[in-house]
């Protein structure tokens, strides 16, 4: 049995260790006012639930390795024994890219959000112009961990990493559903429009965090497709989650004001089918998910764990 909160907290712990000491290694940058703000927003608290995907897909992979090379059944690879610096480095990359995400959904002409985290977003803490820079290198910083050379033995591995990210934040990924989330601020959304936004804002990353994960670890096309299946049944039903609690939960849970989104007008499965349905929907949708790690045996019980966290979390 997977201690999914002892596994949370060690994967955090781990990622934010490992950011702290890339952003020291930059101490010499001639831009120290901008590092600040990367340091900032990168680690500004967090839960890494997105670190902890790329890490326990990473586990499974490498079990699957052991099992192939020991022709037996392997159980699976306990968290300390998983923290190998290439995986970390992935995990590191998509929090960086997370963290630019989040700092640019808080900008005035995004969602305008003062707090993030319960403390103040980058804009506020810093300046507007300092934090869309920040964002930006951060974002660039994600590539480039990603295409350091040596991260990976096979090199079309890592560039298939490369890849995987950069699909999950363009037009197709994060920044095409934020463009459909602002829209939805002025125009009526039904189910199956709300579904795509979602798919790709929050969604995306979830899944791109768990498919890097079992190409760091080594994990087959098989695998790849089997986590990638479950990843999107998450994503959305992360993101139900967390539209109920902007409805249900209060600003000291959430770190940010609640209800910003039912003021903003953005769609949401809570608003369109109500809370009540749209729990069943996220309840339904990991139920899916998980079902894609059966062939997987114990060895996914980390991510199975993790899904449940996912839709139990009260903020």
């Amino acid at each position: 049995m997977v201690n999914i909160p002892q596994l949370l907290q060690e994967d955090a712990t781990q990622t934010s260790e490992w950011l702290d000491g890339y952003f020291d290694a930059l101490k010499d940058a001639s831009a120290q006012h901008l590092l600040a703000a990367m340091r900032y927003s990168a680690m500004n608290g967090g839960k890494r639930v997105r670190a902890s995907l790329v890490l326990s897909a990473a586990r499974l992979a490498s079990s699957q390795q052991s099992s192939l090379a020991s022709s037996q059944q392997s159980s699976p690879a306990s968290s300390q024994e998983s923290y190998q610096p290439a995986h970390l480095a992935v995990a590191g990359a998509v929090e960086m890219l997370h963290a630019y995400s989040l700092i640019h959904d808080d900008l005035p002409a995004m969602d305008d959000a003062e707090l993030r985290r319960g403390v103040a977003s980058c804009h506020k803490a810093f300046d507007e112009a300092t934090a869309i820079l920040a964002g930006d290198a951060l974002q660039t910083e994600a590539f480039s961990l990603l295409s350091k050379p040596g991260l990976m033995a096979d090199a079309s591995r890592q560039l298939e990493l490369c890849a995987v990210l950069a699909r999950a934040s363009g037009v197709v990924g994060m920044a095409g559903g934020q463009m459909l989330d602002l829209q939805a601020e002025t125009s009526a959304s039904d189910p199956a429009q709300t579904k795509i936004m979602q798919e790709l804002k929050t969604g995306a990353l979830i899944r791109a965090s768990a498919v890097m994960g079992v190409i760091i670890g080594g994990g087959d096309k098989r695998m790849q497709n089997a986590v990638d299946k479950f990843a999107s049944h998450l994503g959305l039903a992360f993101q139900i989650a967390d539209d109920l609690l902007d409805y249900q939960a209060d600003a000291d849970q959430l770190g940010k004001p609640a209800g910003r989104d039912a003021e903003q007008g953005k769609a949401s499965f809570v608003e369109l089918l109500g809370l009540e349905e749209a729990r069943r929907q996220a309840d339904s949708l990991i139920e899916d998910g998980c079902a894609s790690l059966d062939q997987f045996g114990d060895a996914a019980d980390g991510l199975r764990g993790l899904a449940q966290f996912v839709i139990n979390r009260n903020h």
